[in-house]
Order: C-alpha cells, then sequence, then structure tokens
C-alpha cells in the first residue's frame, strides 16, 4: 500500500493531465464543455477514478452527459498514455471516468434549504400574534400557609 500522500499526490496530478489532455490534446467536440472536478486514486495506485461534470453550451441547453461520456471512453487509451508519460510512476493507473454529482447534489440541497426557510417564515408569521395557552407563568409557587408561619415561629422559641 502506497502513501497516502503519495495517493493525494498523484491523483491531483493526473486531474491536471487529463484536464490539459481533453483542452488541448482531444479532437473532439462533445468535450468542450467537460471540467475534471476531482481524482481519486486508490491506495495501490493502479487504480484511478476521474470525475467530471458537463455544463451546456449555453445556459437553456441542457449538458451532453451522454455525449461526453462516449468521448472520454473513446480517448480513454490516449488519456492513459499521457498519464503515463506526466507521471512517470512504474504501473499507469488505469482510468476510470464517473459524472460528478455534486453540481446537481448542491442544487438539491439549495432547495431543500429555501423550502425549510420558507416553512420557518410561515411558523413566524402565525405565531406573530399568538399567545400562551394557559397561564402566563405555568409554574406553581410554594403555598404559604398559616400553619407554617406558626410553625416556624415555635421553631424560633424552642
Amino acid at each position: 500500500m502506497a502513501d497516502p500522500a503519495r495517493a493525494r499526490k498523484l491523483a491531483k496530478r493526473i486531474s491536471q493531465i487529463v484536464a490539459s489532455a481533453i483542452e488541448h490534446e482531444v479532437k473532439d467536440t462533445r468535450l468542450d464543455y467537460v471540467t475534471i472536478t476531482d481524482t481519486k486514486v486508490t491506495g495501490d495506485l493502479h487504480d484511478a477514478t476521474v470525475y467530471y461534470t458537463v455544463l451546456g453550451e449555453k445556459l437553456d441547453v441542457p449538458p451532453d452527459f451522454a455525449g461526453a461520456a462516449a468521448a472520454l471512453e473513446s480517448a480513454r487509451g490516449m488519456l492513459r498514455t499521457k498519464v503515463g508519460q506526466g507521471t512517470g510512476v512504474r504501473y499507469t493507473p488505469t482510468l476510470t471516468f464517473v459524472a460528478d454529482t455534486i453540481p446537481e447534489e448542491s442544487k438539491r440541497i439549495e432547495d431543500l434549504l429555501a423550502k425549510a426557510r420558507e416553512a420557518d417564515a410561515e411558523v413566524a408569521r402565525r405565531s406573530a400574534g399568538a399567545q400562551h395557552a394557559g397561564e402566563p407563568d405555568p409554574y406553581k409557587a410554594p403555598r404559604e400557609t398559616e400553619d407554617d408561619d406558626e410553625f416556624a415561629e415555635e421553631e424560633s422559641r424552642g
């Protein structure tokens, strides 16, 4: 098992090499809007998982995830060769490309937080003029009886 620091460095280097190769050397137009977001390398440095995201050509055009996945799959051998040349490790890791779901998950979480804020605002609006049910001071004060006062006086005398 390799040093975890070495695995992190190798993962970062693989991200840089793959991103640079996609931008400058791979001549596939389906990869024009692909961004490499992260890379994870196994402990034995034999396998690398490269995470990517795809942006749409315009804001109103949905991204082409299927085309990007097919383009990355077809360029896998060339990208692995570039990684081997750029890293100089004894065994060039196999590359696996996985679509990164973090942007979609963050959007989903933002939507959930917006719903929670709306629900909190609704509760605050409803409770604006509300009063507590029951007495204003719900805690009972200890009863003071006349017998207690007389008993206290007798003890102080005796």
